[in-house]
């Protein structure tokens, strides 16, 4: 994948070959969102791990609860506790393949990213030249996260196809709908599911 500037989401916390999950601050939960690509790199750079979003926690805040207790919330203190205050935030992702040596690889990366490496949002010139082949869906399939399977499928083909130029996004939608037909020809409830997600809304 090319070497594209891409905005930081957060830093690894904990992490597997299936997955990783990354802390961030409250205020930059603007940017990432339920099924966006993200990447992150091992520190020799020969290694990119490459992810779908798969959950966006905010944690308890004991702060927040006495506020919600007390009532009467200003808009000077709502905005302080959520752009001042260093609210806790976890984001969960599912690792769906990895780029070694340029080449993009559609399995589990052979280890996982290490504590404090830096996560980012995938470009979109390196979204689309990830997903031109749609093998990453497997690893969505067979993921096993608590996250919602079929929502999880329908956000992470548009984005996928909202990566490119107008004039090929229903072809992308058309092809990914027809993979996924094969892949879930044993589950035609969830199939259905996914594809009246890809379809445009009229």
């Amino acid at each position: 994948m090319s070497a594209i500037e891409t905005f930081e989401i957060g830093r690894v916390l904990r992490a597997s070959t299936e997955g990783f999950t990354c802390g961030t601050r409250s205020q930059e939960i603007l940017h990432p969102t339920f099924g966006a690509f993200v990447q992150t790199t091992h520190e020799d750079g020969e290694l990119v791990v490459v992810g779908v979003i798969t959950a966006i926690r905010i944690d308890d805040d004991p702060l927040v609860r006495q506020l919600i207790m007390a009532g009467n919330m200003d808009a000077t203190t709502l905005r302080d506790q959520r752009e001042n205050r260093l609210v806790p935030v976890e984001i969960e992702v599912l690792n769906i393949g990895y780029v070694q040596d340029d080449l993009p690889f559609y399995n589990l990366p052979p280890r996982p990213p290490l504590s404090l490496d830096p996560v980012n949002l995938l470009s979109t010139p390196n979204v689309e030249y990830f997903t031109q082949h749609l093998h990453f869906l497997r690893l969505i399939l067979t993921g096993n996260n608590g996250f919602s399977t079929p929502d999880l499928l329908g956000a992470v083909v548009r984005k996928a196809a909202g990566a490119r130029p107008a004039a090929e996004q229903r072809a992308y939608l058309i092809d990914a709908g027809r993979y996924l037909a094969g892949l879930l020809s044993h589950d035609m409830a969830m199939l259905r599911y996914v594809l009246d997600m890809l379809r445009p809304v009229t």
